[in-house]
């Protein structure tokens, strides 16, 4: 009788090792509360110095079935525009996987290249003119197909524009955006290449391509991002286009030092550039490090970092000529939930 009970606590322990396992649903909470000061020409701006709870966010993923699964993240402290809770919804998709293939639907991520722009907004601290203006989170659906390696996905997204709210006083606000994207994973390099049409009026749109680079070379990572964009084919290349570079060294385990730059500039006789308007050349620069106090968890974060603003930029700008901002924080991620189907 031992034997038989021995035999079946076994075989009744040995049971979730041997069955497989995929997630039902993991629910995740991360937070980012930063001390800033800032300063436009020895001026301190104390509306956006002090203490500022940055970021709030709650984020569920998880798997309906083997080929079905989801994504929702929201942002909680978000100003929901309209008195809509879907407004600070950054995205809620459900995408299907088939062999090489994966169909998605929902609110996205608007299929646009580059690493400043893929980055979560929680782990930046300073950023272009460019990426302070797009509304980077839209209802639409995609198709991806990977290569057989995986090391390629190639991904044709429509979606609504990202411009809809900037075009308020007219009736017809039905505006799409039209994306491809090629994400490559080939050793030291990693790309985020995409070629975007994208309605700035109902029936006018503006083309972007975008060329993102990224090196790795041991405790080094350099990204480049290159991107042109164009209303006219009269002003094809050179009149508008934003450049953004960051540095990155890891010399220990915990500690990451970064230097980062961004350049916008629009020459263009034409409008039609929401994000970086005519008239603008604005550059910005600084540096500052990251500390994770948990041993082999990147779940606790100290940062600090300093940049300065130079150049020109219209009224409606975010950027300012003469800008500089010292920011230092805490960004703490939590897992609250991680149920998991067996199958």
């Amino acid at each position: 009788m031992k034997h038989l009970l021995s035999a079946a606590l076994i075989f009744l322990i040995s049971l979730p090792i041997a069955a497989q396992e995929s997630s039902l649903a993991r629910l995740d909470v991360e937070a980012r509360i930063d001390y800033m000061q800032e300063h436009i020409s020895g001026t301190k701006i104390n509306d956006a110095s002090g203490f500022k709870g940055k970021y709030l966010n709650i984020r569920l993923d998880g798997n309906i079935t083997d080929n079905v699964s989801y994504s929702y993240r929201q942002r909680l402290n978000k100003p929901n525009k309209d008195a809509s809770f879907f407004d600070a919804t950054d995205w809620i998709t459900v995408s299907y996987a088939i062999r090489n293939w994966t169909l998605s639907g929902g609110k996205q991520v608007v299929g646009i290249g580059g690493f400043e722009y893929d980055g979560a907004p929680i782990d930046l601290y300073y950023c272009s003119e460019f990426w302070n203006n797009i509304a980077c989170y839209q209802l639409g659906v995609s198709a991806a197909l990977a290569t057989t390696s995986q090391n390629d996905r190639f991904t044709l997204q429509f979606c609504e524009s990202p411009f809809r709210r900037n075009v308020m006083n007219i009736e017809n606000k039905e505006m799409f955006a039209y994306n491809l994207m090629w994400t490559g994973s080939h050793g030291f390099f990693n790309s985020l290449y995409s070629v975007n049409f994208i309605e700035y009026l109902p029936g006018k749109f503006i083309n972007y391509i975008v060329l993102g680079n990224r090196f790795t070379f041991g405790d080094f990572r350099l990204d480049l991002d290159l991107m042109n964009r164009a209303v006219s084919a009269r002003e094809l290349f050179g009149k508008d286009f934003s450049v953004m570079c960051e540095l990155k060294w890891s010399p220990l385990e915990r500690l990451e030092i970064f230097a980062k730059a961004t350049h916008d500039s629009n020459s263009s006789s034409q409008a039609g550039d929401w994000c970086v308007r005519p008239g603008t050349s604005v550059t910005r620069f600084g540096g500052g490090l990251e500390f994770y106090p948990l041993k082999n968890s990147k779940n606790l974060r100290l940062h600090i970092n300093c940049c300065h603003t130079i150049g020109k930029t219209v009224e409606t700008g975010v950027l300012r000529d003469n800008q500089t901002i010292i920011d230092t924080g805490l960004t703490w991620k939590m897992n609250m939930l991680n149920l998991k189907r067996r199958h």
